[in-house]
């Protein structure tokens, strides 16, 4: 669909599940499981959505999904569909992995980084051999050198290998003309969202800030968040402003609604389906 001067476009990684007591946090399960239901092992359904953009002439992954270097346990651990794949996605927009110029990951969780390397072989290498891809410097840093509480959110390889290919941001930035990044404490200290601009038109990745349409609500914050109180007050922050600007709004984990625009009625904001075209 067009934006502005730019075209974006939605591709995914498929999907996964975790465990929707994790993904609610405080919220009781006699309220989320309304909305997001469970299986047996009290996992709900997540999607691995990520984003096409052609702007200026150049083509920007945002994200790169959970990718395919994991061995069956890991699969049933998470139940990892794979009816589509990242790059099959892209060949179906006409494009090579080699005409990606940009790759933007928000953090480097398994699920949001996977497809930053491929195996070649024996040896594991950057999947998009042309592109730069951006992090946040303090992302990175933490990915190589996790806490306890979040070890098992980070895999080296599925990232270490593009590091000779990676620019390291130092907070809010532009990376090219109409696409910037901004650092949304919550989930984790460097934890970025990714603006789109382009003639008065805006989109946002949102990012794991609000991972799904379920998350609107304010105290609707994951148990995975490691400052929960930051989130909550970005969100308080930015989610007005988004009903506002009426921007287009991608959640990354949302299967059903993965672009919305978001509405505000009796106080609360909710996500209104947005047409593809």
């Amino acid at each position: 669909m067009k934006l502005g001067d730019f075209e974006i476009w939605p591709l995914s990684d498929d999907s996964f599940r975790l465990d929707g007591g994790q993904m609610f946090g405080v919220v009781p399960k006699v309220l989320w499981e309304k909305k997001a239901p469970a299986d047996s092992r009290n996992r709900i359904l997540m999607g691995l959505n990520c984003v096409l953009v052609r702007a200026g002439g150049q083509n920007v992954i945002i994200e790169t999904g959970i990718g395919d270097k994991f061995d069956a346990k890991f699969q049933g651990i998470y139940d990892i569909q794979k009816s589509t794949t990242l790059p099959a996605e892209i060949k179906r927009h006409g494009l090579a992995l080699e005409d990606i110029d940009v790759v933007i990951n928000s953090h480097l969780h398994f699920d949001h980084c996977g497809w930053n390397t491929r195996r070649d072989g024996a040896r594991v290498v950057p999947t998009f051999p042309r592109a730069r891809y951006y992090v946040q410097h303090g992302e990175w840093e933490h990915a190589l050198y996790p806490t306890e509480r979040d070890r098992a959110s980070y895999i080296e390889e599925f990232f270490r290998a593009a590091e000779p290919q990676t620019e390291f941001l130092e907070g809010d930035q532009q990376v090219i003309p109409g696409i910037r990044v901004e650092v949304v404490a919550g989930h984790n200290r460097n934890i970025q969202c990714v603006w789109i601009e382009s003639q008065g038109q805006q989109a946002c990745f949102i990012s794991d800030l609000v991972p799904t349409r379920w998350h609107l609500p304010y105290p609707w914050i994951m148990s995975f968040d490691l400052y929960p109180l930051e989130t909550l007050a970005n969100k308080k922050r930015l989610l007005p402003q988004l009903v506002e600007r009426q921007t287009l709004v991608i959640f990354p984990h949302d299967v059903e609604m993965p672009w919305a625009t978001l509405v505000e009625c009796n106080g609360k904001i909710g996500a209104k389906p947005v047409i593809l075209t």
